[in-house]
C-alpha cells in the first residue's frame, strides 16, 4: 500500500517513519530543511518538494497513492482536507484546524472516502476513550486535562513549546467552550485554576483552554465536559501579566515611526526561549476522566522523549495514534464513508482496543482505572 504522508514537520516526521516500517511511505513538504532532516534519519522514505498551500495540485499528485495522512498546519488543513477527499483517498488528519471539518462529511461520502480528523493525543485519544465509554455507559461528565512540558523546567517561563510560539499563544488567548448543566457556555481562556499532582511529575496548574471541539456537538447528551491544559506552577502568572500589559494584542501599535504588531514580536521573542533544542527531554501528561451509573472512570498517560529514537514525546503520543489509525483503516476494521472525529471510531470496540494495542508496542502506555 502507498501512503502519501503531507508535511515532514515535527510530528509528521514521526508519522512518515513509523508508517515506513510496513507501507511505501512518501513525504511531501515545501520545506527543503524538513526533507533534509528526514532524510539524515532514514531512506525508506521517498521524499517529494511540492508546495502543500496550492490545491490545485492535489488530484494529480494524489494520483498513486492508496491513503493519504495530512499533516500540514491548521490554517492550511480544511481546504487540503477538502482536496483529498476530492481526490477520491481516505485520510487521516492530525492538522488541527478550526472549520468544521463534519461539513465535509456529505462530499466524503458521496465520494466513498473514509476521513478521521484530530487524531492526535488531544484532540484524538481523549476523544477515543470518551466515544468508547459513551457506548457502554451512560456518561454524566468527563475532564480532560493535557500538557505537553519539558522534563527540566526553567524559569522564567518554566515551559517549552512542542509546537510553534503562536500556535500555544493563540491557545492562550481564544475562548474556551465548556459544557455545564447540558448548556455550551464560554469563558475566558486561564480561568479556573486549580492545583493538580500527577505522579511522576508532581504539582501542575491546570486551567481553560478551548480543546473540546468536536465533543461539545457529537456528545452533547453528557451534561458536563471540560478541558485543561497543565503547566508547571509560575508559568501562568507570567502569561497573564503578558496578556494584560497587551503582548498579545494584534492591534498595530506606533513604535518610533514604524508600526507593529505586538503578538508578532512577542512569538519572535519567544521562539527561541520556548524551543525545544535537538535532544532535550519533553514529557506529555493526561488524564481522561469520566463518570457515570455511579463508577468513575480515569485513562492516565505519562509519556517521555525517547532517547533510542530521538523523538519528542509529543511526537510519539501524537503521531503514534495517527499511524495506529492508518493500520486500522489498511486493515479494514473500519470501513464507514464520511467525516469521522475519533469518538465516532472509539464507539467501536475493536478499533478502540487495536488503537491501545498499537500504542502500546511503541511504549506509549495509557493506565486504566476504576476510581
Amino acid at each position: 500500500m502507498k501512503i502519501a504522508v503531507l508535511g515532514a514537520g515535527m510530528v509528521g516526521s514521526t508519522i512518515a517513519k513509523d508508517l515506513s516500517g510496513s507501507f511505501e511511505v512518501t513525504c511531501i513538504d515545501l520545506s527543503e530543511a524538513n526533507l533534509a532532516k528526514l532524510k539524515t534519519h532514514t531512506n525508506a522514505i521517498a521524499l517529494e518538494k511540492r508546495d502543500l498551500s496550492d490545491y490545485s495540485l492535489y488530484s494529480q499528485m494524489l494520483a498513486p497513492f492508496d491513503m493519504v495522512v495530512l499533516a500540514v498546519p491548521g490554517f492550511m488543513g480544511y481546504r487540503a482536507l477538502e482536496q483529498i477527499i476530492l481526490a477520491g483517498k481516505n485520510v487521516v488528519d492530525i492538522s488541527f484546524f478550526s472549520e468544521d471539518a463534519l461539513t465535509l462529511h456529505q462530499l466524503a461520502n458521496e465520494k466513498g472516502v473514509t476521513a478521521i480528523v484530530d487524531c492526535g493525543v488531544a484532540p484524538g485519544m481523549s476523544n477515543l476513550i470518551i466515544g468508547r465509554y459513551d457506548k457502554i455507559m451512560k456518561l454524566d461528565a468527563f475532564e480532560i486535562y493535557v500538557g505537553g512540558l519539558p522534563q527540566n523546567p526553567k524559569p522564567p517561563f518554566l515551559y517549552k513549546a512542542p509546537f510553534s510560539p503562536i500556535d500555544v499563544i493563540e491557545e492562550y488567548t481564544r475562548p474556551a467552550r465548556l459544557m455545564e448543566n447540558g448548556m455550551i457556555i464560554t469563558k475566558p481562556a486561564l480561568t479556573d485554576r486549580s492545583l493538580m499532582h500527577f505522579e511522576g511529575v508532581g504539582m501542575l496548574e491546570a486551567f481553560n483552554t478551548d480543546g473540546l471541539r468536536t465533543l461539545l456537538y457529537t456528545m452533547p447528551h453528557i451534561p458536563n465536559q471540560k478541558e485543561q491544559t497543565l503547566r508547571y506552577p509560575g508559568h501562568l502568572d507570567l502569561i497573564i501579566a503578558l496578556q494584560q500589559s497587551g503582548f498579545f494584542s494584534n492591534e498595530p501599535i506606533v513604535v518610533g515611526e514604524q508600526k507593529i504588531v505586538p503578538l508578532e514580536v512577542t512569538a519572535k521573542l519567544l521562539f527561541d526561549q520556548w524551543k525545544l533544542e535537538p535532544g532535550e527531554p519533553g514529557l506529555t501528561v493526561m488524564q481522561v476522566t469520566m463518570h457515570g451509573e455511579g463508577k468513575t472512570i480515569q485513562y492516565q498517560l505519562l509519556d517521555k522523549y525517547d532517547a533510542a529514537t530521538e523523538t519528542s514525546s509529543m511526537s510519539r503520543s501524537t503521531g503514534y495514534t495517527c499511524s495506529a489509525a492508518v493500520h486500522m483503516l489498511a486493515a479494514g476494521l473500519f470501513t464507514e464513508k464520511g467525516v469521522f472525529p475519533p469518538e465516532h471510531v472509539g464507539a467501536n470496540e475493536v478499533c478502540f482496543e487495536y488503537i491501545l494495542k498499537y500504542l502500546k508496542t511503541r511504549n506509549v502506555q495509557w493506565m486504566k482505572a476504576e476510581l
